[in-house]
This record gives C-alpha cells, sequence and structure tokens, in this order.
C-alpha cells in the first residue's frame, strides 16, 4: 500500500491520521523539490519518529520504485501542504489504481488556505498559476495572461513563484512580464512561509516590494476587485 500524506504548512502541520499512518510504513520518501521547505528533513525525522529517503523529482515522476515496493509492503511519500496540488501525484493514483495497488491520500494544510490570512476572500481567487525562473534563452510571460484573464471578472490571482527564483528576480520578472503583455499592476501582494511562526505579509507597490527581504517559500497575490472589509485589512497590512 502507498500513502500520500500532506505534511501541512509547519514542522508540526502533519496530522495524527498521517502519523499513524506512518507507524504501518516500511519506507518514508520526502519529495523534496515542489518547495523550499522551512525546517530541515532531520527536524522532521525526530517529530515522526523514523527515517525519511530524500526524493527527487525523477525518482516521484518514474513511479516504478515507488509502486514496486507499495506492493509488497506499506510505504509512504511525505508532500509539503496537502498531497494532491501536484498533477505528478494524481499521475501516481491513476497508476496505482491501473496495478491494484492500495493507496491512501491524507490531506494537510496548504498555501491554498493559508492565503486568506492576508484578509482577501478564497471564493474570489482564479485560476492560479506559476512563475518558472527564466533561462537566458526562454523567458516566458504566459503567467501574466491567466493574470489578465482573472481580472477580466474582478478575481484575485495567486502566482506560486519557482523554488530557485529568489525575490528581487521574481519582482523584476512580474514587472518585465507586465509590460510586455501590457497588464497594469497596482499594488501587490507578498507571502513568506505562511503558516510558520516567522511568516510575513506584505501588501504595497513595485518600489517597496524592491526593498524587503523574504525567506523562501513565498508567494505573490494580485488582487482584483476588492470588498471593502478586503479593502480595510489590506490597508492594515500596508
Amino acid at each position: 500500500m502507498i500513502y500520500l500524506i500532506g505534511l501541512g504548512l509547519n514542522e508540526k502541520g502533519i496530522s495524527v491520521e498521517g502519523i499513524g499512518a506512518l507507524k504501518k510504513c516500511k519506507k518514508i520518501y520526502l519529495e523534496n523539490y515542489t518547495v523550499d521547505f522551512p525546517y530541515s528533513f532531520e527536524t522532521l525525522e525526530k517529530i515522526i519518529g523514523k527515517k525519511i529517503i530524500s526524493a527527487d523529482r525523477d525518482f516521484v515522476e518514474d513511479m516504478k520504485v515507488l509502486l514496486n515496493e507499495a506492493k509488497e509492503k506499506n510505504v509512504a511519500l511525505l508532500i509539503y501542504g496537502s498531497p494532491l496540488t501536484a498533477t505528478t501525484h494524481i499521475s501516481l493514483i491513476e497508476e496505482a489504481r491501473r496495478r491494484n495497488i492500495k493507496y491512501e491520500i491524507i490531506y494537510g494544510a496548504s498555501v491554498f488556505d493559508a492565503i486568506a490570512e492576508t484578509g482577501l476572500q478564497i471564493y474570489k481567487f482564479g485560476k492560479i498559476t506559476s512563475m518558472p525562473k527564466w533561462q537566458e534563452s526562454f523567458k516566458p510571460t504566459s503567467f501574466v495572461k491567466i493574470v489578465k484573464e482573472n481580472q477580466k471578472v474582478g478575481a484575485h490571482s495567486l502566482i506560486l513563484v519557482d523554488i530557485n527564483l529568489d525575490l528581487k528576480n521574481a519582482i523584476r520578472e512580474l514587472e518585465e512580464s507586465a509590460k510586455k503583455e501590457r497588464l497594469k499592476l497596482g499594488d501587490i501582494i507578498i507571502c513568506s512561509r505562511l503558516g510558520t511562526k516567522d511568516k510575513k505579509i506584505f501588501y504595497g507597490g513595485f518600489n517597496k516590494m524592491r526593498s524587503i527581504e523574504m525567506k523562501k517559500p513565498y508567494c505573490i497575490i494580485i488582487p482584483g476587485k476588492l470588498h471593502f472589509i478586503e479593502e480595510a485589512v489590506l490597508k492594515n497590512l500596508s
């Protein structure tokens, strides 16, 4: 059997249900490529009381080792946040079904829950998009097109930032992409380490954002049409 277990947003975020499942597992893998963890692997090992094996993108996406082991014994894949936010994990479940391998999904809190702390109403968010790290020969701006689509209906936009992209360069990419796609941007929100003790939320214009420093992981939010309650909360954040 294979367990896909969400870790939540901090080192104590794993559920009692998740801890119970791990006690049954002979092997525990930790997906290490989707986010910069706000705590160490060693800290997590102490909390769950078992050894963790780090799993990179190739290992998880290949699936063969994971599923072959799951035929013979209980194994777990630990995932930061909630376990089904990545398409790879959906594919893993589908392949397990195809092979008649039992699986169980144990959910955890994710950034999609925590962004409500900004004061923006969750049901007013539109499509989620991702900002990749630009390469010398490839500088995609398609994530801004999603923001434009959301703004047409007054929806807020959540931008998930590539783990290899520091904040200064992310701000630069956003500004240049918006200019290229002719998107006028006002004040934006940047959230760092939501769900942890050292969380930070900033709201303001680009001049302000260029001077701040944040620890990973972080995300960017482009507000859409604001309700007066949302406006009041954001005013306090600024």
